[in-house]
């Protein structure tokens, strides 16, 4: 499976990226998604992650409020709306799917099978 992410950019403070993620060759039915970030020097970082059926939803606490994740079935695509973003919301964005489903220990990348190339967002103060 190839994920494909896209929708980075540059934005300033306060503005809002749409991130999209797409699989090239199945369908997420029955996976869990999820987005992760990543700067120079530190580990991937857990943003969202949600059951493709929308059972369950979970957020970092820095994004809940501001970042939305949803997933468009007829496109197979996942997305995270950022609102009021901030400096510190700069990073590489990655896209992670898990053929296993749903687990317990969804912040670790290390759970996830798939992942896209990552696309970069930078938010100018």
């Amino acid at each position: 499976v190839q994920l494909q992410a896209s929708g980075g950019g540059l934005v300033q403070a306060g503005g809002s990226l749409t991130l999209s993620c797409t699989a090239s060759d199945r369908t997420f039915s029955n996976y869990a998604v999820g987005w992760f970030r990543q700067t120079p020097g530190k580990e991937r970082e857990f943003v969202a992650a949600r059951r493709w059926n929308g059972a369950r939803i979970v957020y970092e606490d820095s994004v809940k409020g501001r970042f939305t994740i949803s997933v468009d079935r007829a496109t197979n695509a996942v997305s995270l709306q950022m609102n009021s973003l901030k400096p510190e919301d700069t990073a590489v964005y990655f896209c992670a799917a898990r053929s296993r489903g749903w687990t317990v220990a969804f912040r670790r990348p290390q759970e996830y099978d798939y992942w896209g190339q990552g696309t970069q967002v930078t938010v100018s103060s």
